[in-house]
């Protein structure tokens, strides 16, 4: 069954990437098909504002709902939402995205898809009424095939999955990804035939090169270092200014600016890739106000690195302004771009002579394996979208050297950095996957019985009686925790029926070890545990009122219950 749902996944996810690509396609050619001049490049200027607009007004009076970042959202929807994503999302992705970047959109095409993908296999595994670790691996074939259909690359598709989604799979739980990945990529080529997606003109690979690729796996590290926080800090920036209508019109007015002067900037960027694979950088550079400078041979590459620098400004002020996009697409654009620019400094000192292309190539791979955090998925889907296997060998070395560079500055991808700093992050270590799959709200034991501050040591006693624990948490009159009481602490004088009326639970009460949040993430709530020796804390709601206690036994109990179920997934 889990098979047959992987397959109608794929069919949707596929079907859904063809649609996708073929509405930004048309769009595109709608309102740029007739340029033919530079004075018509006044319209770059135009035309991602309106498309920003459009998307803006869509999400937030018809949508409403924050579809963003999809890849991050799915990453969400994995650990904290049990692996639900809301119907409207199977499609509201596709029409916001198609019309940011059909309209010029400085951003991907890829992360929208990745969220329908996954919408899909999430809304199908719910109407089957599947568990949390079928609907989960059908949300993962989503993705899987959203990645496979749009780029007609399937061994891509799976491998972003496993290495970006989902953690822990068995090869059982792996074969359903793999017929998602191929259905999808079988309608991808039924409608969109089966060419490469990147078109070259590559050289064959040569040993003599290949420090020059080491060096470069280097920048693609340093470079990916910039792209991700530069990224996080310009969107964080952006949406500082609350008005949604001031926000889009600064960011419209910003991203035409620098459309305008630079024309690679206008939407996906995959022509102006395309372009430098097949080593027609004139052609990359598009129709541009400036071209007669462009006859001194080292304007292009100070061209192209002003284009590199600033691809991150477009695709923030996309994002940030209220268009529909992702970064994985800006990813591979930037990734081109640098390994264009770094051959051809090399080839203009005349110190050494390197194959352009194949650096363009090799940059895509680089930059998505240090971004990403994924190389395995930068290699293949890289090697898949161009055709380019006779490069295997530079993609493989420059994707590991741009990881492990990149590792030693940012432990998390541009998908997984917010999402870490909230601890809401599920990763490759079982322990920590287990402790975010964990709700504190869910461990809420409520059988300890709350005395009053002011109670006397009689009616202290007689709440003993009827209790069947040995600590009793201690609230004011508006039920705020005050402190606890355990039972050792007045075994010696419950029975001095003297003291009975004079005592008092304010007199006996401690303060507790540490008080824990309903809404606390799990590994926090552990550290308490270690840092105070206790075996258990009270919980209190977000105004401070007391809710009931949780303890280390029962965490243990759930969490080897959860491991048993992720190590089996």
């Amino acid at each position: 069954m889990l098979l047959l749902l992987a397959l109608l996944v794929g069919l949707g996810s596929g079907f859904a990437a063809v649609i996708l690509k073929q509405c930004i396609h048309c769009v595109q050619w709608i309102l740029t098909g007739w340029f033919n001049t530079p004075s018509d490049s006044i319209f770059y200027f135009l035309y991602p504002g309106i498309g920003m607009l459009l998307a803006l007004l869509f999400v937030r009076y018809i949508v409403k709902d924050n579809i963003g970042h999809g890849v991050t959202k799915v990453l969400l929807a994995i650990s904290k939402n049990e692996s639900k994503i809301k119907p409207h999302n199977m499609w509201s992705s596709i029409a916001s995205s198609a019309v940011t970047i059909g309209f010029g959109g400085s951003v991907g095409a890829e992360a929208p898809i990745v969220y329908t993908g996954a919408a899909i296999g999430s809304n199908v595994a719910r109407a089957m009424g599947l568990s949390y670790k079928n609907m989960t691996i059908l949300l993962g074939c989503g993705a899987a095939g959203a990645v496979a259909g749009i780029f007609k690359a399937p061994l891509a598709g799976v491998l972003f999955t496993l290495e970006i989604l989902l953690f822990n799979m068995s090869m059982t739980s792996l074969l359903p990804l793999v017929v998602s990945s191929i259905t999808a990529t079988t309608v991808s080529y039924l409608f969109m035939g089966d060419t490469v997606a990147f078109s070259n003109t590559l050289s064959e690979f040569s040993m003599g090169n290949l420090p020059f690729y080491i060096l470069f796996g280097i920048l693609c590290g340093f470079a990916s270092l910039y792209f991700t926080r530069m990224t996080l800090h310009l969107e964080d920036k952006i949406k500082s200014v609350e008005n949604p209508y001031k926000r889009w019109l600064m960011s419209a007015i910003c991203l035409g600016f620098l459309i305008f002067i630079f024309p690679p900037l206008y939407g996906e960027g995959y022509g102006t890739l395309t372009d430098l694979l097949n080593n027609n950088s004139m052609e990359a550079i598009g129709t541009s106000y400036f071209s007669r400078f462009f006859n001194r041979e080292w304007i292009i590459p100070i061209f192209f690195l002003a284009v590199f620098i600033f691809k991150v400004f477009s695709m923030s002020f996309t994002n940030a302004g209220g268009g529909v996009g992702g970064t994985f697409g800006p990813t591979l654009f930037m990734g081109g771009i640098l390994g264009f620019f770094a051959a051809r400094i090399v080839n203009l000192s005349g110190l050494y002579s390197l194959p352009e292309s194949n650096f363009v190539l090799v940059g895509m791979g680089g930059l998505m394996a240090g971004v990403m955090q994924a190389p395995l998925t930068a290699i293949f889907l890289i090697a898949e979208i161009t055709g380019g296997y006779t490069l295997l060998m530079p993609l493989i070395i420059t994707s590991a050297v741009s990881f492990a560079t990149i590792r030693t500055f940012e432990p998390y991808s541009i998908y997984t950095k917010r999402i870490a700093k909230q601890g809401e992050l599920l990763t490759h270590d079982s322990d920590r996957a287990v402790l975010t799959l964990l709700k504190t709200g869910d461990l809420i034991e409520n059988d300890f019985l709350p005395v009053d501050l002011h109670q006397s040591l009689g009616e202290l006693v007689k709440a003993i009686a009827s209790s069947k624990r040995n600590i009793f948490p201690v609230v004011d009159k508006e039920k705020k925790i005050q402190g606890v009481v355990f039972l050792d602490d007045v075994r010696e004088i419950m029975f001095d029926h003297d003291k009975y009326d004079t005592v008092h639970v304010y007199s006996l009460m401690r303060p507790a070890p540490d008080v824990v949040c309903c809404h606390e993430k799990m590994d926090s709530v552990m550290k308490k545990f270690e840092e105070t020796g206790a075996w258990n804390l009270p919980v209190t709601d977000e105004n401070g009122y007391y809710m009931g206690f949780v303890s280390k036994s029962k965490i243990f109990s759930a969490y080897r219950e959860q491991l048993q179920q992720v190590s089996h997934d």
